[in-house]
């Protein structure tokens, strides 16, 4: 970080990749708002492309909020077995089916969401950018945890609550609703453990690119 430059303009500096992902769906392969929730809660510490491969014979059987409400518990087990931790994730979709009833009834806020058992903030913050509503904080998942110090927008944080909280101090409101998203696409295709940054855009603004590799 330049230390002439006490509050670096990061809207400035990470519009490249901003304008690139701008947009851009998540990698969960969801049709609508329920499907999305359930991908969301079945994604923790699993892969999103696990979870896309299960998805589309879970929702043949179970299509909507009500179907699962009165699922058999365990005809659903056997659609998600190959899922991390599936036996705690199943118990809070059976709950937050039996909560909401109708797919009408899927709070879009940040309080509601996370009232709701299996949605964190993280979780709440690609809901809420997914269905187009107000940013109220920044997506910060495993990827965005670790390149975000990377480039220097951030201290390292080992989890994605300081990791969030640090990035909303750091980068304006205007775009908070975009920036998480974008920084994961980065850390997907480019800023990988070993990152590719011969393919980065934004390599002017990067502590380790200036720090370590020029």
């Amino acid at each position: 970080m330049d230390l002439f430059e006490e509050t670096p303009n990061w809207e400035v500096k990470l519009e490249p990749i901003l304008k690139k992902y701008k947009g851009k769906k998540h990698p969960l392969d969801y049709k609508n708002t329920y499907q999305l929730l359930v991908m969301v809660v079945l994604s923790a510490q699993d892969s999103d492309a696990n979870i896309n491969t299960i998805s589309p014979a879970l929702f043949e059987k179970f299509p909507t909020l009500e179907s699962l409400a009165y699922a058999d518990p365990e005809t659903f087990k056997s659609y998600i077995t190959k899922v991390r931790n599936y036996p705690t994730k199943l118990q809070w979709l059976l709950d937050v089916a039996k909560t909401l009833q109708k797919d009408e009834n899927i709070p879009l806020n940040m309080k509601e969401l996370t009232a709701l058992k299996g949605i964190g903030r993280k979780s709440a913050n690609v809901i809420l950018r997914e269905t187009n509503k107000p940013a109220e904080g920044i997506i910060a998942d495993l990827h965005v945890i670790r390149v975000a110090p990377r480039i220097g927008i951030i201290k390292e944080a080992k989890d994605g609550i300081k990791a969030e909280k640090d990035l909303m101090l750091a980068i304006p409101k205007s775009i908070w609703s975009e920036i998480g998203m974008a920084i994961s696409f980065l850390g997907r295709e480019t800023c990988r453990p070993k990152p590719k940054c011969e393919d980065c855009l934004i390599t002017d603004s990067c502590h380790y690119y200036t720090t370590q590799i020029q």
